[in-house]
């Protein structure tokens, strides 16, 4: 099973994860990294790294965002792989504790 980036990431895009990442699974979008679940290798150093607590094993999800399994799998075939950690958003820190973000959330591939 792999690991899943969930809502807590729209908007904000920490990139602590990304430069603890042995295999390079993490893909950015614009404003949300997902997890390419066939790249993955279920080490979960990510899941601790992660400041607004956004990663979870796929058999742990939160039932609100269960459906962020298919969407990081979906997403990751089109977005971009991210090797090294970047400054987060600039709406990192005005976004990390909204909830119901899902709205928010921008499929464009990112820089």
């Amino acid at each position: 099973m792999a690991f899943v980036v969930t809502e807590p990431c729209i908007k904000c895009k920490y990139t602590d994860c990304v430069s603890v990442c042995p295999v390079a699974c993490f893909k950015e979008g614009a404003n949300m990294l997902v997890i390419e679940p066939d790249e993955c290798i279920d080490c979960g150093v990510c899941v601790d790294e992660c400041p607004v607590n956004a990663i979870f094993p796929e058999e742990e999800v939160p039932d609100k965002w269960k459906d962020y399994i298919a969407l990081n799998a979906r997403l990751s075939k089109t977005w971009p792989t991210i090797e090294a950690g970047k400054d987060p958003l600039d709406t990192a820190e005005d976004f990390k504790a909204v909830e119901n973000k899902r709205a928010l959330l921008d499929e464009r591939p990112g820089e």
